[in-house]
């Protein structure tokens, strides 16, 4: 299945949409569960431009790396901090590396459905 770029975007809001509450995934997994499993790099850009207006709201803090890693968002951004607090008022547990990296026990609070399990809504 080929999208476009404001399809995939459009993809990628509906399926993160659906990501419980209290639940993580992963890029990659967004970008399989859209269609197009080398994507996962797309799916951050999709959420990194995501309007905060959005309508329904995205839970954009509920996408991590396929590592269990909250992604830094570059040298003076409050971003990955952001994204801690939302997960961690959701009861997600968020834990710090010695290494001081944000991590997520995908184990635990992973949310990982098959492929061609969720339909997408129509743009």
């Amino acid at each position: 299945m080929a999208l476009d770029s404001a399809e995939f975007h459009q993809a990628v809001y509906d399926i993160v949409r659906r990501i419980p509450q209290g639940k993580v995934t992963t890029y990659g997994h967004v970008a399989r569960l859209a269609g197009m499993p080398t994507y996962s790099r797309h799916v951050g850009q999709a959420l990194k431009y995501l309007s905060p207006e959005a309508d329904p709201p995205v839970p954009w803090q509920r996408v991590i790396s396929s590592a269990g890693k909250i992604s830094s968002r570059g040298p003076g951004t409050d971003g990955a901090q952001r994204q801690r607090e939302a997960l961690e008022a959701e009861d997600v547990e968020v834990r710090v590396s010695p290494a001081n990296e944000l991590l997520v026990d995908l184990a635990e609070y992973g949310w990982f459905p098959a492929p061609g399990t969720i339909a997408l809504d129509a743009a």
